[in-house]
């Protein structure tokens, strides 16, 4: 929480000079500041908020007002304290739309308690549960990630593409953990593949010496931790190369992180993995624009999902000339898919102007955004696998 405070204080005093001499407008960031993925979202918070401060630089949207971010801690597994987040961002905040959330159980939460009731728009870059696919969110919730349904079949592919034919699983036990595993079991045993054992971890524990003892069990050599970079999935890694229980790990996208490989070290090479991003001119793009805004990082997970998550918003209300909460709603889906003029990061100024005049945008961004019908990324995947030390794209699929 210290960290949080302390990053939100230094925020408050660049909001000062950056988007002084305007009408704000207030915009939702809600990510897990603590908890299991904490090493994560201060770089995505940085990427949607660099989108907020390229329009309000621009001095194009709404003839001039600016955006100034307004961060909530949803701690990615707490669903009060994450709903409470998002009230105080709602109620007394006065956000006119929200980045975020996280993680999937939250999201649902915060969703379900407090965006939709109050009308509230709600693009997430990295809740992927497969059941936010159909919740009843009368059309106010999004996400530029895409569903855990398609990260499954992509794992299974990796693992049949590779040869793999025998897996034990390991799952954090909440609405990601469970959504992922299943959609895995079901692509990879339709490949012909074998799962083991399928067991959930909780996270928070000191010791899963049990839990990888029992994975051990299963015979099988490669170990899938569906789990947190931060967390429990951290864990059961490192017990399992302390006991020699497993050497070879497989990984999704909540296990991707800087952090798991300086806590493990040079014993997680050859790891793999899966992580929503592509190679695509607006990711080239993204990079450039991350590191002009002076960003530590400009290629983290879900970094590119987060600007397009806040930019989307931001075109939303310059289609809607107006930041009323209903009438950004209703623009989310005109500007991210076609017709219209193809918008990449660090475009925004552009895309504000065309909007203004009249014209339409298709807002391809950092993540090659085009939305279902439902509001959500069909996406693509890149292949990871660690080498020397460091994540490194094999494909993207």
């Amino acid at each position: 929480m210290k960290k949080l405070l302390l990053t939100t204080t230094i925020l408050a005093g660049l909001a000062t000079s950056a988007f002084a001499g305007g009408h704000e407008v207030k915009m939702g960031v809600i990510l897990g500041f603590t908890g299991p993925i904490e090493s994560l979202t201060p770089d995505m918070a940085a990427a949607a908020e660099l989108a907020m401060k390229e329009a309000s630089d621009s001095k194009m949207l709404l003839d001039g007002k600016v955006i100034v971010p307004v961060r909530g801690d949803s701690t990615c597994t707490d669903a009060a304290a994450a709903s409470a987040a998002a009230e105080k961002l709602i109620t007394s905040d006065g956000v006119v739309a929200i980045m975020g959330a996280d993680c999937s159980g939250v999201t649902t939460a915060i969703a379900n308690n407090v965006g939709v009731p109050n009308g509230v728009t709600m693009i997430s870059p990295s809740a992927t549960s497969p059941a936010l696919t159909t919740i009843e969110d009368k059309g106010f919730f999004f996400r530029t990630a895409p569903s855990d349904a398609r990260q499954g079949q992509v794992l299974a592919e990796v693992l049949k593409d590779r040869g793999i034919t025998e897996v034990a699983v390991t799952y954090t036990n909440n609405d990601y953990g469970k959504g992922l595993s299943d959609a895995f079991a079901t692509a990879f045993t339709a490949n012909g593949g074998k799962i083991s054992i399928s067991a959930a971890h909780e996270d928070g524990k000191a010791d899963y010496s049990a839990e990888v003892g029992a994975l051990a069990a299963s015979g099988s050599k490669h170990l899938a931790v569906f789990g947190y970079v931060d967390q429990g999935g951290k864990g059961i890694i490192q017990t399992s190369l302390d006991t020699g229980a497993f050497d070879q790990f497989i990984l999704a996208d909540g296990m991707i992180g800087e952090s798991l490989i300086e806590a493990i070290g040079a014993d997680l090479n050859g790891t793999i993995g899966t992580l929503p991003g592509s190679e695509s001119e607006g990711a080239a793009k993204f990079k450039e624009v991350a590191t002009a805004g002076g960003l530590a990082k400009n290629d983290g997970p879900f970094m590119p999902e987060s600007y397009d998550a806040a930019a989307l918003m931001i075109l939303a209300m310059q289609a809607a000339g107006s930041t009323d909460r209903a009438a950004i709603q209703a623009k989310v889906m005109e500007v991210a898919n076609a017709p219209g003029e193809k918008i990449l990061p660090g475009e925004l100024a552009k895309a504000l102007e065309i909007l203004k005049n009249g014209g339409q945008v298709d807002y391809e961004g950092a993540s090659n955004v085009t939305f279902t019908e439902v509001g959500e990324a069909a996406g693509s995947y890149k292949e990871l696998e660690v080498k020397d030390g460091k994540f490194a794209t094999v494909k993207i699929r």
